[in-house]
């Protein structure tokens, strides 16, 4: 018989350590330091463009941690695939929110964003109920993210008085306007995709408890 090692590598799968969970971990540390930066240090100097260079960092890691993951093997987990979503819809919020507050961004599109995901996150008990936790994230969620990821750190950057942050400003709501019908469709698909899930999967029963046989 082969002798078998006491140590085995961990399926892909099963990786914690890999650079997109490092990516989105890291992007996930920046969030309280970004809310700090644009909102409680406004008046330090340098702030802002620390704010700004938070911004740009996560759009682009956004976008490489899903591009390592497809790539290599070794580099997807299932950590990743909840790691990664999650991390996305905390900007999602705490972004728009914080540029809102500080005056970046007006009240009505944090409204949209906000409520489009406020209506798929009730669609969760439906899809629970047919025995899914959720639904795969789509390509054209995935570019809405990144191209509002890409568009907002744009548009703060262009709120400073001077000639050239106009230019940067229009190309700034160019990405988020465009991010944001992305957003739009790509919530329209998931609502599609759970009436379907709803029309043909059953009813998922809860597993029973093991009965107790008497001694």
């Amino acid at each position: 018989m082969a002798e078998t090692s006491a140590t085995q590598e961990p399926v892909p799968g099963d990786r914690v350590l890999t650079v997109p969970n490092v990516l989105s971990a890291i992007r996930l540390l920046l969030v309280p330091v970004f809310l700090y930066l644009l909102l409680a240090a406004a008046d330090v100097p340098g702030a802002h463009a620390w704010a700004v260079a938070i911004l740009m960092f996560s759009g682009v890691s956004d976008w490489a941690d899903g591009k390592i993951a497809r790539l290599f093997d070794n580099q997807s987990s299932r950590l990743g695939e909840l790691l990664d979503p999650l991390v996305d819809r905390i900007y999602m919020v705490t972004v728009p929110v914080a540029m809102a507050l500080a005056g970046v961004l007006p009240w009505w599109l944090v409204a949209v964003l906000l409520g489009r995901d406020a209506v798929l996150a009730a669609t969760l008990p439906l899809l629970r109920s047919r025995g899914l936790t959720a639904l795969p994230v789509t390509y054209i969620g995935k570019a809405a993210t990144f191209a509002l990821m890409s568009g907002l750190p744009l548009v703060l950057l262009g709120s400073y008085d001077a000639l050239w942050s106009r230019v940067v400003l229009a190309w700034g709501w160019g990405f988020v306007l465009w991010g944001l019908a992305m957003y739009l469709w790509s919530g329209a698909l998931y609502l599609i995709q759970v009436g379907m899930v709803m029309r043909t999967l059953p009813p998922h029963a809860p597993p029973r408890p093991a009965e107790r046989t008497r001694p």
